[in-house]
């Protein structure tokens, strides 16, 4: 394949290299985990910004009643990610594991039963979202105009949802397979077409949140053609012959694959469901704050969003690495790259919380046509607390990349359930009913994110994981070191 020089690969190789000259990684491990999380955390900020461009456009066009309305039509928009993430999860597990064991010829069925799986699953929320938009938005505020603009983006953005899901698959089968330009520059170029197609149609049409989701919609179907036609050619133009071709013939219906792929993929659907959840929760009660608190909320999570995109690279490279280790049945290989990946993820995240904390004032104002407006000043004070929580994001989501590749996906999902229902949701509602104020949505920040990087990493440490990857190991591969 053709390579190009990239800023963003020779920072975190620095970082990596750093961290091996004070012997807390291995120098040999370092430019594998460079060259799977980097163009992962292109794409993951690609597609992250497909969000960031709709509020940030809209916005500035229409105002801050239209950034509300954005905000709660996200996590209906979210359950494509959750069925399509938590099924693309069991794709990543059987595809690295088998590229690891040189068992090419058993991919492509871990592929094709993966996409089915994704169609049947987002086929009844397309139906929901785009008959009752109104009221689905109307369960989460009172407010007329929020309401208004919410439910004309949804029911479009409906459409989109079977793709999303999936895209998430046709990346996961790259990088289980060692690839991760390839999707960089397939969701790259669906990003730079989302931010065109918005722009023609929020400023050039005229037409307002319903052009900014008709822009993600049609950015969202050109991916996954690309996708489809990358992984049936084997080929990328521009970039050449692929480390994965998959046909279109054979069987969908396996039932085993479906076994594996589902039971690998349902606690991480799990686990997202509990984001995605609580989600409409917490919009729920930041509506009890009133609609500048809203708008606030949704620009600080919008930062947050790209801010936690180094977790792309470092989650899914820790899945693949992992993955092909337990493949070639080198298990404390595999314990060494969870560890050392979530180290380099540390820093990364560190850096990048720490320009937030800096610039907030100059980012928000990107989002906010009325630098005037009541949401500024808000907006400002929870992207602070959204950058200094989101770090613990670099050790809670690396392990749980790292245990989605053996098979043990449990921990992740009850850990996401114990910080958010147990602790974040709780203070968010007493920061809207008590003196607490906009602390308790300060410390909610904080609460999702450090208890399941504390959980997580408990878990990886107590090597369980071994065990349960060996269930699902191709028959080439024997289990032990």
């Amino acid at each position: 394949m053709v390579r190009f020089p990239n800023p963003l690969r020779l920072f975190i190789l620095g970082i990596g290299l750093g961290l091996s000259r004070v012997g807390l990684v291995d120098k040999r491990r370092v430019r594998r985990t460079v060259d799977l999380a980097w163009p992962r955390i292109v794409t993951g900020f690609a597609r992250m910004s497909k969000g960031a461009v709709d509020i940030a456009m809209v916005g500035v066009a229409v105002g801050q009643a239209a950034i509300a309305g954005l905000g709660f039509a996200a996590p209906y928009w979210g359950l494509a990610f959750t069925l399509g993430g938590g099924f693309a999860a069991g794709t990543i597990a059987l595809v690295s594991q088998r590229y690891g064991a040189n068992a090419f010829d058993e991919m492509g069925q871990a592929v094709r039963s993966s996409a089915l799986l994704v169609v049947l699953a987002t086929l009844p929320i397309v139906f929901v979202l785009w008959t009752i938009p109104e009221q689905l938005i109307g369960l989460l505020t009172n407010d007329p105009d929020a309401i208004g603009y919410g439910a004309a983006y949804l029911q479009l953005l409906a459409l989109g949802v079977p793709f999303a899901g999936l895209n998430l698959v046709g990346s996961r089968v790259f990088i289980g397979a060692d690839d991760a330009w390839t999707p960089m520059i397939i969701r790259g170029g669906g990003a730079i077409a989302n931010i065109f197609l918005n722009s023609l149609f929020i400023f050039g049409f005229g037409m307002g949140v319903v052009g900014a989701a008709l822009g993600t919609v049609l950015a969202t179907v050109a991916v996954t053609v690309a996708f489809t036609i990358t992984l049936l050619w084997g080929e990328l133009p521009g970039v050449g012959e692929l480390t994965v071709r998959v046909t279109a013939r054979g069987s969908y219906l396996d039932w085993e694959t479906f076994a594996d792929v589902t039971r690998i993929g349902t606690p991480v659907i799990g686990r997202s469901l509990v984001w995605t959840g609580s989600a409409f929760m917490l919009l729920a009660i930041v509506d009890l704050f009133g609609q500048e608190v809203v708008a606030a909320y949704v620009i600080s999570r919008s930062i947050w969003d790209l801010l936690n995109t180094p977790g792309w690279g470092y989650g899914l490279a820790a899945s693949s690495l992992v993955g092909q280790s337990l493949g070639e049945n080198r298990e404390d290989v595999a314990a060494a790259y969870g560890l050392e990946i979530t180290r380099i993820s540390v820093v990364s995240y560190a850096i990048g919380a720490v320009a937030v904390l800096i610039f907030a004032e100059p980012i928000v104002h990107l989002y906010v046509g009325d630098r005037t407006a009541e949401s500024v000043p808000i907006a400002i004070g929870l992207t602070q607390a959204a950058a200094i929580a989101v770090v613990a994001n670099a050790v809670s989501g690396t392990y749980a990349g790292a245990l989605d590749a053996t098979g043990d996906t449990r921990w992740p999902f009850y850990s996401g359930v114990v910080g958010m229902f147990g602790v974040a949701i709780p203070l968010a509602y007493l920061g809207a009913i008590t003196a607490l104020g906009l602390w308790g949505l300060y410390l909610a920040y904080l609460a999702q994110t450090t208890i399941p990087a504390v959980i997580n990493r408990y878990r990886f440490q107590t090597d369980a994981w071994r065990q349960i990857s060996r269930q699902y190991r191709p028959d080439s591969a024997a289990p032990g070191d």
